[in-house]
């Protein structure tokens, strides 16, 4: 008797117990989260701020010289002197290579005689004009005396007229011969090859070199390269969504491999006016300072161009951006009554790092990490926070109690 007194104590007591346990237990949790018995979700947040956003578009692209052109012979001949290496700096209208010249020279001497003799011939006729023209005089004034003949008067005139005409014939062959003379002596000229353009500075470098000396050369077969470094042209393009953003006269930062820590600077020059098809991207031309000649045509670049900036912007972390229902939005947490809030919002510029908010107006807290496990209402359990919203103690773990 006495045992089983003792025995239904225990049982009673026990009861009691695991009563007490589960009073306790219903208590802590929430209303909703007995309401629903949606088990709290772990999460991190990170507060709404304010600050300044830059739209900024990246992209990658190839250096190319400002101006690039090849020096080439404009007659034919054998390379005699090559006077220039790859990497030399080349003047305006520097003789940067000679062909022989001797059939040229020879072919200037023989113009220069034909000259000569024309102008002799031109010589000639003049004084046989002017003897022409006192018989015609002379003529004219016996026949008015009545001593010569109509028919000697006659005479007269048209050997005064052909005298006339072979001078004009002379005059002509002097003006060719002089034209043959100067030709040859541009033949002869063109023997020496320069390095001449227009516009730009008066140093440049010699890019690459095609020939050696002792080439049989065609007109127009290549020599050298010549290359103005000091600025440089990147070209990079852009797609159809980045196109509008971009305007002459933005501002670029380019960097390189080559130098990984130096950031040149440029400008947006040109702006094609179409959208390839095939690739649905349009070619931009952005100019780059080069003095110091550390840029070499050819490098790879990434380029950032700043779009737009907006000061004091309302911004939210990208990775607390999701969508439900097909609509855009963040997750706000309502941390004294640890519950998330599916808040719709409308986005201005998006970055890698942050998202610009619009609308509505957003203060607190939103949350980054965990809510693709969320949906409106949903209980959550938030990193360093206890129920209310108090800081809990540390832990072995960033401060979650065990």
């Amino acid at each position: 008797m006495k045992k089983k007194l003792t025995l239904i104590v225990i049982v009673l007591f026990l009861g009691f117990l695991g009563w007490e346990v589960y009073g306790r237990l219903a208590s802590s949790g929430k209303p909703e989260d007995r309401k629903t018995g949606l088990m709290p979700v772990a999460v991190e947040v990170a507060p709404v701020q304010k600050q300044t956003l830059k739209d900024i578009g990246l992209f990658t692209g190839t250096l190319y010289p400002e101006s690039q052109f090849v020096v080439a012979p404009k007659v034919a001949g054998r390379l005699n002197k090559l006077f220039v290496q790859i990497g030399d700096p080349v003047k305006k209208n520097q003789v940067i290579a000679v062909l022989e010249n001797e059939e040229f020279q020879q072919q200037v001497d023989q113009a220069k005689a034909e000259l000569d003799v024309a102008r002799a011939n031109f010589q000639e006729s003049g004084s046989s004009l002017e003897i022409a023209r006192r018989e015609f005089e002379r003529a004219k004034a016996l026949r008015q005396k009545k001593i010569a003949s109509e028919s000697e008067l006659d005479a007269a005139e048209a050997q005064l007229t052909a005298q006339e005409a072979k001078q004009r014939v002379a005059a002509a062959q002097v003006a060719q011969k002089e034209a043959a003379l100067k030709a040859a002596q541009i033949r002869l000229a063109y023997t020496e090859i320069r390095a001449s353009w227009e516009n730009g500075d008066d140093r440049r470098v010699v890019g690459e070199r095609f020939v050696d000396e002792g080439a049989m050369l065609a007109p127009n077969s290549p020599i050298a390269s010549v290359l103005d470094i000091r600025s440089l042209t990147g070209v990079i393009h852009v797609i159809e969504k980045d196109y509008p953003k971009v305007r002459v006269g933005q501002q670029a930062n380019v960097g390189t491999d080559a130098f990984p820590d130096k950031v040149f600077t440029g400008k947006v020059l040109r702006l094609a006016p179409l959208i390839r098809e095939t690739s649905r991207q349009a070619r931009v031309e952005i100019g780059v300072s080069n003095p110091e000649g550390l840029l070499k045509p050819g490098m790879f670049i990434r380029v950032q161009i700043e779009f737009s900036r907006v000061d004091n912007a309302t911004v939210v972390p990208t990775l607390a951006l999701a969508k439900r229902n097909g609509k855009q939005g963040v997750f706000s947490a309502d941390i004294q009554q640890m519950t998330a809030r599916f808040v719709p919002v409308d986005l201005g510029i998006v970055s890698n790092e942050w998202a610009q908010i619009l609308t509505p107006l957003l203060t607190g807290q939103v949350i980054t990490l965990g809510q693709h496990l969320l949906d409106e209402g949903s209980p959550i359990i938030v990193a360093g926070k206890s129920e209310g919203g108090r800081q809990e103690g540390n832990g072995p773990h960033g401060g979650m109690k065990p």
